[in-house]
């Protein structure tokens, strides 16, 4: 029998770099009991297909979970045209096959200028979005009927890395909510000839912009044979994570009011959310700071 796992309390960030075939929450669950934290959540799904970056909050770090989640994210996605999927990737079944035609450059850039910028894209029936309380994946696997949700998102762009005959490399930069897959099954209708994913990687998620991630194999490796130091120093202090803030600083006086939840004003600080900081230099929570300078408590950390 194994021995029982002695959670603790644990804060930080781990910047997980998810293997395919395994799902967001899964991965959460064994990096967690890598770490022994008793308390985590990630910033988002992957879909299990997909690799690369999924950041981990655990302890005091989950609460700003959600902001990551809103964060700017870039990806690599492989495409291939000619074959439509029930979950637009290569995990689906195939719905139809089409002939692709002789597709220039320019006709690519064109199809793909259209699925720039502020769009109303339709989330794919496979995916995680909620509708009357229930992940959209729960219905399509009963076999409901489902009219997936338009929703206003932001890819900022598009980047063509490759494209051999049916074959599509894309580099896509966007915002909260924006899915891959909706992208390559659009362009793949615009085409005339269908598309779906079939290999997708998340290289970084704002502000963790040059991650330096770290595998579920290599994190078992460093928990099983090196030291508490080793695996210390995969965990990133909440601090990283507010980095693409603005930054508040309270001396002991103003610290203390704001843990008690009183608001302060200074018209030197930034407008905006902000990290909070006290003198240490630890964070004390995230503040909402007015044109007028006034900070109003929004969340605490207990550290």
């Amino acid at each position: 029998m194994r021995p029982r796992i002695q959670f603790r309390r644990l804060d930080g960030i781990v910047l997980l770099d998810k293997p395919a075939g395994m799902s967001s929450n899964t991965a959460l669950q064994v990096a967690r009991r890598l770490f022994r934290a008793e308390k985590g959540g990630h910033t988002g799904s992957l879909d299990p297909l997909a690799t690369g970056l999924l950041p981990l909050c655990f302890g005091e770090a989950t609460k700003i979970a959600g902001l990551l989640l809103g964060s700017a994210k870039a990806y690599d996605a492989e495409i291939v045209l000619g074959k439509t999927t029930d979950t637009d990737d290569a995990d689906g079944v195939v719905l139809r096959e089409r002939a692709v035609p002789s597709i220039s450059r320019e006709q690519l850039e064109s199809a793909l200028a259209g699925l720039t910028g502020h769009i109303l894209q339709r989330a794919p029936i496979y995916s995680a979005l909620k509708q009357g309380g229930e992940p959209l994946y729960v219905k399509a696997r009963r076999g409901e009927a489902i009219e997936a949700p338009e929703r206003e998102v932001h890819v900022q762009e598009i980047e063509i890395l490759a494209h051999e005959g049916e074959r599509l490399s894309l580099r896509v930069t966007c915002g909260s909510g924006t899915y891959i897959r909706s992208i390559a099954r659009d362009l793949g209708e615009v085409l005339g000839c269908g598309a779906h994913i079939t290999a997708l990687r998340r290289l970084w998620v704002e502000p963790f912009m040059t991650p330096r991630m770290i595998g579920l194999d290599a994190l078992r490796e460093v928990a099983e044979r090196g030291t508490e130091a080793d695996l210390q120093e995969w965990l990133l202090p909440i601090s990283d994570g507010l980095s693409g803030f603005g930054r508040v600083e309270l001396d002991p006086g103003q610290a203390t009011r704001f843990c008690l939840g009183q608001r302060l004003r200074n018209p030197e600080w930034p407008e905006g959310l902000a990290g909070v900081f006290g003198q240490d230099g630890l964070p004390l929570g995230l503040g909402q700071v007015e044109a007028d300078g006034r900070l109003s408590p929004q969340r605490r950390f207990n550290l």
